[in-house]
């Protein structure tokens, strides 16, 4: 016996089951109140949602090899920064060194040369006491004889003679004051004394840049305490916290309470922007340095002194300004600035309540560089136990 079987043709796609189905399955009670569509519709549609997934994973791809030549690359920059930085810190540490040794021979100088004075006083000492010594001899001597061999008569007659002679005892031994090494002198407080030395041949900076944050058009010291715009753009990883559209830089610490100020020596650049800026500002797209987008700076641009409110607001100074003091009390919400050659003359200040981080601010678009001045630095001493502050001698 034979049967003859007929293959119906899938021209449906059921959407609930996401299966093929033809004209009898799908009027059939497992598909009847399906949603079905041609197969046509189906298979285009199901390519449209392919092309859409490809597209994404595409997109997904190629963010992944971007982040994998990103890393390479920074994982390099990470090697060179950690050799600069090595080499940096050894001619540093070359020049310490080099201070101490000079320090080191010098006093080692001034104990020879206090040595070689003192013992040459107890030579010329012990060589007036040798001669002392050979005068009273012979003097002895003669006396001596003349008392066991001279005549009665003559010993009378030589008498007033002899007894001066015998009175005339020359110097007589001589107690030195300080004619032992003054080790007190050489030692006393010897390590802090070398040290406020070294004080004197160091600068206290109170803020210092962040090279990760500097756009690459920006060329930084190598004390990180100045700036300066280079049209030869640095080759530099592209990471998140650096500035990428505009030359500006942060720096180092993020203040989140106190006072704090530092005078930036402007010189001869005529385009910078100083302040501070929030630590949530956008560093991948240009915007103004305002307070409305985190900043609170003031600016010489055109010519023009302005303090970067929304519109901008004149400062008007008597002469180009050489250097700017800016001044920034967290607690209080103040960021002020003045004119450290004018008797700290007010120039701007901006009140605002402050809710997260704020680091310094600097832009510059001109090659003569914005300079953190460093501070004098003050030594205080406490008295043991007293908590008082006293005089220390150099």
């Amino acid at each position: 016996m034979y049967f003859v079987v007929y293959m119906e043709r899938l021209r449906f796609f059921c959407l609930v089951d996401k299966q093929p189905v033809c004209v009898v399955c799908q009027a059939s009670k497992i598909h009847k109140n399906h949603d079905c569509v041609p197969t046509e519709k189906a298979a285009q549609d199901c390519k449209d949602e392919l092309n859409v997934a490809l597209k994404t994973l595409q997109h997904t791809l190629d963010s992944l090899i971007r982040l994998k030549g990103t890393s390479e690359e920074m994982t390099e920059s990470i090697k060179n920064q950690a050799l600069e930085t090595e080499r940096q810190i050894k001619d540093l540490f070359v020049e310490l060194h080099q201070f101490l040794y000079e320090e080191e021979a010098a006093r080692l100088a001034a104990l020879k040369e206090e040595e070689e004075e003192k013992i040459g006083l107890m030579k010329s000492m012990v060589t007036k006491a040798a001669a002392g010594m050979l005068y009273l001899k012979e003097t002895i001597t003669v006396i001596t004889q003349e008392m066991t061999d001279a005549e009665d008569m003559t010993l009378l007659q030589n008498c007033k003679a002899t007894i001066e002679r015998a009175q005339c005892t020359g110097q007589g031994p001589e107690r030195i004051s300080g004619a032992l090494i003054d080790v007190a002198k050489h030692l006393c407080n010897l390590k802090y004394r070398v040290w406020k030395k070294v004080l004197l041949h160091v600068e206290y900076t109170p803020v210092t840049l962040d090279p990760n944050t500097a756009h690459p058009c920006l060329f930084l010291s190598h004390d990180l305490t100045s700036l300066q715009y280079t049209s030869q753009p640095h080759r530099l990883p592209d990471n998140p916290e650096r500035f990428h559209m505009s030359a500006e830089v942060l720096g180092m610490t993020g203040l989140s309470s106190g006072s704090h100020c530092w005078v930036v020596d402007t010189g001869c650049n005529h385009d910078w922007i100083l302040g501070v800026a929030c630590t949530s500002v956008t560093r991948n797209v240009e915007v103004q340095a305002r307070p409305e987008n985190g900043f609170w700076t003031m600016c010489l641009r055109d010519r023009e002194y302005r303090a970067m409110t929304s519109p901008p607001t004149a400062v008007t100074v008597t002469e180009k300004l050489k250097r700017v003091r800016v001044q920034l009390d967290w607690d209080k919400g103040q960021v002020s600035f003045f004119d450290p050659a004018d008797d700290d003359t007010p120039l701007y200040s901006f009140s605002h309540t402050f809710t997260e981080k704020v680091f310094l601010y600097f832009y510059t678009q001109s090659k003569h560089p914005l300079r953190i001045l460093p501070e004098r630095m003050c030594v205080t001493v406490q008295q043991s136990g007293t908590g008082h502050p006293c005089t220390v001698p150099d």
